[in-house]
């Protein structure tokens, strides 16, 4: 006697189902406790680059007072020429 091998027998509705089904042993995200993405990945900056951020700070603050020291000094000439 010979066998016939035949593959599994799909209808095409079962097809879909099996594409569509959902899986209710799988617990879904609690909804509670989420956090965005950009936030689970935030990057914390090292104290190195927060030193060198308020040295940057420190170094723009100082500019603008030397700037208003010159400023002051030109016009204090000025006074004293008239």
């Amino acid at each position: 006697m010979r066998r016939l091998a035949v593959g599994p027998m799909i209808t095409f509705e079962y097809g879909e189902w099996w594409v569509r089904r959902i899986n209710d042993n799988i617990p879904g995200p609690i909804l509670e406790n989420s956090q965005l993405i950009d936030e689970h990945f935030r990057v914390v900056p090292s104290e190195l680059e927060i030193i060198k951020q308020d040295f940057e700070r420190r170094n723009t603050e100082l500019e603008k007072k030397i700037e208003q020291i010159e400023e002051e000094k030109v016009n204090l000439r000025l006074d004293v020429d008239v």
